[in-house]
């Protein structure tokens, strides 16, 4: 099995900064992609970031220029730095990852249980 385990989220004040970290653990081949989504209350769930094995990011519109996605393979750990936050951006924040897992060498989209980030004004 394959267990994504989210921490770093909690209450800041508009213009504050978080980093949020994701950790893999498990029966772990290799993973792909990882990344983070959020669902705000009443919205769908929406891509907030994303980062290939080979350090390519993709990112939100709505993020660009204030969030940063990394990632450690060493640690199969994702990191989201986000500064500037808005009230806006007050959602869970779940990590993903594409894993191949053992002993099938199947592969499969993992999702943490995800941490809340509230942005007071």
């Amino acid at each position: 099995q394959v267990r994504l385990v989210e921490s770093g989220g909690g209450l800041v004040q508009a213009g504050g900064s978080l980093r949020l970290s994701c950790v893999a653990s498990g029966s772990i081949l290799s993973i792909d992609a990882m990344g983070w989504k959020r669902q705000a209350p009443g919205k769908q769930r929406e891509l907030v970031a994303a980062i290939t094995s080979d350090g390519s990011t993709n990112y939100a519109d709505s993020v660009k220029g204030r969030f940063t996605i990394s990632r450690d393979n060493a640690k199969n750990t994702v990191y989201l730095q986000m500064n500037s936050l808005s009230p806006e951006d007050t959602a869970v924040y779940y990590c993903n990852a594409d894993v191949q897992y053992g002993p099938s060498g199947r592969r499969r989209d993992f999702w943490g249980q995800g941490t809340q980030v509230t942005v007071s004004l």
